[in-house]
């Protein structure tokens, strides 16, 4: 089953075993009605969850889990990573994406010349940047529909069709 990760948890809060996390997700209203979560410990192992509550405090997300009722219970979560299965992710319209979509993708040009594979997304405030990991040197390619043509998901693909000038610096 592949995960998809919605929060990271940074550290226990309290003594009743809440802990605190890192939204990780564009939607987090997306945790009201979610009971049933994955656990991904950082050394990879999995542990499936139910959340008792959660709230939000200062753009962090609080989560109490069923059956963790002390900070000794909570710790090991330290780190972990909160994950829904793929399957249960947030619909988006057609030209939306979630960034584990387009990381690893191959950038090519619309005329087929290879510049790379999407090393991550910057968040500008405004268009969004792809970080591209070409051979010999990383490209930042705006995520714009007039730039990045063509998007397939499927095939891990995104055609760009760019401007004078965007590849050389």
């Amino acid at each position: 089953m592949d995960l998809v990760t919605i929060a990271k948890l940074t550290k226990t809060r309290g003594l009743r075993g809440e802990l605190v996390g890192d939204v990780l997700t564009d939607f987090p209203e997306r945790f009201e009605g979610l009971e049933d979560v994955t656990a991904v410990l950082p050394d990879g192992k999995r542990r499936e969850l139910k959340i008792e509550r959660f709230w939000f405090q200062k753009g962090r997300i609080v989560l109490k889990f069923n059956g963790l009722d002390t900070i000794e219970l909570a710790e090991p979560l330290r780190g972990a990573g909160i994950c829904v299965s793929e399957s249960d992710t947030v619909d988006l319209k057609d030209d939306e994406f979630f960034d584990w979509q387009l990381e690893d993708a191959t950038v090519e040009t619309v005329h087929g010349a290879h510049i790379g594979k999407v090393k991550e997304i910057m968040r500008t405030g405004g268009t969004d940047i792809l970080v591209i990991q070409g051979e010999s040197k990383e490209y930042l390619i705006p995520f714009a529909e007039k730039i990045c043509v063509e998007v397939d998901i499927d095939n891990k693909l995104i055609k760009i069709d760019p401007p004078d000038g965007l590849l050389e610096f």
